[in-house]
């Protein structure tokens, strides 16, 4: 059974900067990619940034230069460090894994990050 579990979100005023972890536990496998979707109210999900097939990165265009992805193969904990929030940032943020094992789809639980103006 994988488990994915989203830590950090949160309330923060414009410019300021969270960062969000993300746990994955059992067997996953080989894994094809790994990272962080986020869905608004009223929008459908999007891809924010993700790690694809080892280590290339892929970043939304609305959060490039201002968000990070990082990982820490030790601790099988993924991050997503947010620096400059927007108002438009706010969303329940999602930790996503696609394992090579019949490319399987594994979702967090989300977390909100909420950016006020």
């Amino acid at each position: 059974q994988v488990q994915l579990v989203e830590s950090g979100g949160g309330l923060v005023q414009a410019g300021e900067s969270l960062t969000l972890s993300c746990t994955i536990s059992g067997s996953t496998g080989r894994i094809h990619s790994m990272g962080w979707y986020r869905q608004a109210p009223g929008k459908e999900r999007e891809l924010v940034a993700r790690f694809l097939q080892g280590s290339s990165t892929n970043y939304a265009d609305s959060v490039q230069g201002r968000f990070t992805i990082s990982r820490d193969n030790a601790k099988n904990t993924i991050y997503l460090q947010m620096n400059n929030l927007k108002p438009e940032d706010t969303a329940v943020y999602y930790c996503h894994v696609i394992t090579y094992r019949h490319y399987m789809n594994y979702w967090g639980q989300g977390t909100q990050v909420t950016v006020s103006s």
